[in-house]
């Protein structure tokens, strides 16, 4: 009994809505070839891509029974290759202009024709070079996918499991599907450059971040290192609380958290160095200019898409839980968690260091006067953590 036949228009259909979610080249190569060798019931098949970063290309997707697979990523081809040659170089297009494949079969007819045995630019020995190129690579047939006159890549054909020709309609089937296939794999590449680019961009902002932390730690000379401390005791605390299975954190939340950690005191950059260094108490007018150093800090970071988080933290560190924070007076959990948690670190470490007017308290009294303050001034869960750290000797 003869397998079913094939809807090509409604494969075609399936495969190209299939691709438009995926943004992996390798997997949506890997996706084709496999339904290729399942659906089409072809013994094998691959796909050669075009790498940009070393602009040559790579067989990088091989499909089909163990004896027909090719390693992948071992291949690799260079432009004056025969295969790639006859699909990228203009001089060669007139030989397939009116075919949507590379029939192994058919080239020995192509080598007879009078266009191909007059033209004295190489193209019978081209013709010659890619017959004795396809078995290398278990293909029977060959298409481009083209992206504006670029070729991205190559699907590589091999002979079907009933050993029967390839009919128009499975050529045309092969050509409709390069033709998608180059358009997602142009999308895949340009959502793979974005990623790495805004990558780039979020690491360049965390050094950026660094020597802001450090700016802000010049200018305030009694602060020393309180920065980084503050940032390591309130990731400690997010991992301890997480842990626990206290709070459960949101995606990217302990990158920000180092972030707005390394940059809660942004806003002191414009609080005069008088008010900063300052050993006696502050009058009021001075505190109120303290105080602002959340709301400068926040307006500093607004213009930064993406980061509304890190913002929240910067701005509410000074928030309480009780309501008598600053700036905004916010209550109990209308606090952001990752300010509450940047609250209990900044407390802590301010109660563990030396200033020049005071001498800091040992960790085990700044523990017991913190947790006099849950409910109050703190989140609990936040200073549980906290303690659960010191009983751990991870302080």
């Amino acid at each position: 009994m003869s397998p079913p036949k094939i809807d090509y228009k409604r494969e075609l259909e399936s495969a190209s809505k299939g691709m438009i979610l995926i943004h992996d080249p390798r997997l949506l190569i890997k996706l084709i070839v496999r339904s290729l060798v399942q659906k089409v019931r072809i013994q094998h098949a691959g796909m050669i891509l075009y790498d940009p970063d070393k602009d040559s290309y790579v067989l990088s997707i091989s499909r089909g029974t163990i004896g027909e697979r090719i390693p992948e990523d071992l291949i690799r081809f260079n432009k004056t290759n025969p295969l790639i040659k006859l699909f990228i170089q203009k001089e060669y297009k007139y030989i397939f202009e009116n075919r949507n494949a590379i029939v192994a079969e058919d080239i020995n007819k192509l080598l007879w024709k009078e266009s191909v045995i007059s033209n004295g630019n190489g193209t019978k020995q081209l013709l010659h070079n890619v017959s004795v190129e396809l078995p290398k690579l278990n293909a029977v047939a060959c298409v481009p996918a083209y992206y504006q006159h670029m070729l991205l890549a190559i699907l590589l054909i091999g002979e079907k499991q009933d050993g029967s020709r390839f009919g128009q309609d499975e050529l045309d089937f092969f050509s409709a599907l390069a033709s998608d296939v180059a358009m997602a794999i142009r999308n895949a590449q340009l959502f793979e450059y974005l990623k790495r680019e805004a990558e780039r961009n979020r690491n360049l902002f965390i050094q950026t971040t660094i020597a802001l932390g450090s700016a802000i730690e010049a200018k305030d000379t009694y602060t020393h290192g309180h920065t980084e401390r503050v940032t390591k005791y309130a990731l400690a605390i997010g991992r301890q609380m997480e842990a626990s299975q206290a709070y459960t954190f949101p995606y990217k939340f302990f990158e920000n958290l180092y972030i707005a950690g390394l940059l809660h005191d942004i806003g002191k950059i414009g609080v005069p160095e008088t008010i900063l260094s300052k050993q006696d108490k502050l009058t009021p007018e001075e505190y109120e200019i303290m105080k602002s150093h959340t709301t400068r800090g926040a307006e500093i970071l607004s213009s930064l898409s993406g980061f509304e988080e890190v913002i929240n933290g910067v701005k509410y560190h000074h928030e309480r839980y009780d309501g008598r924070g600053y700036p905004e007076g916010l209550k109990g959990e209308d606090v952001p968690m990752i300010a509450a948690i940047i609250a209990v670190a900044d407390t802590f470490d301010a109660m563990t260091t030396d200033r020049p007017y005071r001498k800091g308290m040992s960790k085990e009294k700044a523990i017991l006067e913190i947790k006099e303050c849950i409910n109050k001034q703190f989140n609990r869960k936040p200073v549980d953590a906290l303690v659960d750290l010191f009983h751990k000797d991870e302080l």
